[in-house]
């Protein structure tokens, strides 16, 4: 992995070394280049196929899905429903995802909030209601490898929140993901994949049903599709590839370090693996530890691609400029293995999860403690937060005041009413007055 030292290249390089390129500036290989040329008949970037599609399907429906289907994914859809009958459940994985599930269920409920309605003046009253979305779409890629754990965080959720159907779109028929759909309270589930499936969700078609929001991960053209279909239905964000952070002062153990930054290199060759540590030696270790682990993975050639890439180790001068550096970053996972992590956890400002401690590595987020794993990457840190039970809720405000009271305020709304021009609003509270 490279290694540079913030003492000599300087604060202002490692900066511009930690900011990751939006999830809309990255390029398309030329292997997907070639074959989307062969589909459309034109060199056409990312953003330009997304639009087509989605505006074909909001025409067309399911015409529209069943030939990009077969265009893109060579699949001749029939039966776009899974019938509750094709769902089994996997027993191999089956008490591991009901543990999970269970600990997933159990965290999400404690982050319901309460509607709620305060006295105002003489019994007047001001209040919120908290109030379930009706129907999400959640959204299951395929591609290189199933992520049943993806459904129980998606899902989940939408559940406690009180949400009254799930629907789910993949193109993934692999039984760990059903199993997962099963145990979590899928109520149907389409094998339709892609911005196609996006656009479905979002504008219904005459077999599937519209929804309100649509949450869960998938490729550029998914995360394409959802800012393209936003304002029609509400989205969960616009995720990139997957990140870690590692802040380590000199008595981490390199060993852990080195894993943790594979556990998200193995992702996707465009996944980013950074530690941040105040000890040089301690970065020549972890450097070597991840050539000498990397060598054992089944998906060597992706984590190898992505470490090359997007791997970076920087020796800061002490633990407030790590942090700076991570606050700058806002990664996606922030690990802290250091010797008194709580000690930096007020610290922490932009960052998706925050794992404290060498007994707390990145995959316990990701399948088993509780805390959803949907996080927000890119450095949107700064200002998106986790999936949630809030994901699945609206709040709408309560207002019931006593006629005293209107009087009361009265000559306050019309002078406010009168400055912004607005004659009408003024009237509506003049004709009230005796």
């Amino acid at each position: 992995m490279r290694i540079i030292n913030s003492t000599e290249v300087g604060r202002e390089a490692v900066e511009r070394l930690l900011i990751k390129k939006s999830f809309d500036e990255l390029e398309l290989s030329p292997k997907v280049r070639a074959a989307n040329q062969k589909i459309f008949g034109e060199d056409l970037t990312a953003s330009e196929i997304v639009r087509r599609i989605v505006a074909d399907v909001r025409s067309r429906g399911d015409a529209a899905v069943i030939d990009w289907t077969r265009k893109i994914d060579g699949v001749e859809l029939k039966d776009f429903e899974l019938a509750p009958g094709e769902i089994h459940l996997e027993s191999r994985v089956l008490s591991s995802l009901e543990v999970a599930a269970e600990n997933i269920r159990r965290f999400h409920t404690e982050q319901l909030p309460r509607s709620w309605i305060t006295c105002r003046g003489e019994n007047s009253l001001l209040g919120q209601k908290i109030i379930p979305l009706d129907r999400v779409g959640v959204y299951v890629p395929g591609g290189t490898a199933a992520y049943p754990s993806s459904v129980l965080m998606n899902v989940i959720p939408a559940k406690v929140a009180g949400v009254r159907e799930v629907i789910m779109c993949t193109p993934n028929t692999n039984p760990h993901v059903l199993t997962a759909a099963k145990l979590a309270g899928v109520d149907r589930i389409f094998r339709v994949g892609g911005a196609q499936a996006i656009a479905a969700m979002a504008f219904g078609t005459e077999k599937i049903p519209r929804v309100n929001k649509i949450v869960g991960p998938g490729n550029i053209f998914v995360t394409l599709a959802k800012k393209e279909v936003y304002g029609h239905c509400d989205i969960d964000m616009l995720a990139g590839p997957s990140e870690i952070l590692i802040i380590a002062d000199e008595f981490a153990n390199p060993v852990y370090a080195a894993a943790d930054l594979l556990s998200q290199a193995e992702h996707d060759p465009l996944a980013c693996s950074i530690a941040i540590t105040t000890s040089a030696s301690l970065a020549e270790k972890i450097s070597a530890y991840v050539d000498e682990q990397i060598q054992r993975l089944p998906r060597k050639e992706i984590a190898a691609a992505a470490i090359e890439r997007n791997g970076l180790i920087v020796v800061a001068q002490d633990l407030d400029e790590a942090v700076y550096f991570a606050n700058h970053s806002a990664p996606e996972h922030l690990e802290l293995l250091t010797r008194e992590p709580f000690t930096l956890l007020p610290k922490i400002k932009n960052a998706g999860a925050i794992f404290l401690g060498e007994n707390s590595p990145e995959p316990l987020g990701d399948y088993l403690a509780g805390p959803n794993h949907v996080l927000p990457t890119g450095g949107t840190a700064k200002f998106f937060s986790v999936l949630n039970v809030e994901t699945f809720l609206k709040r709408t405000s309560i207002i019931s005041y006593t006629r005293g009271d209107l009087l009361d305020a009265a000559e306050h709304i019309i002078h406010l009413a009168l400055t912004e021009g607005l004659q009408a609003h003024a009237a509506a509270i003049k004709v009230r007055r005796p």
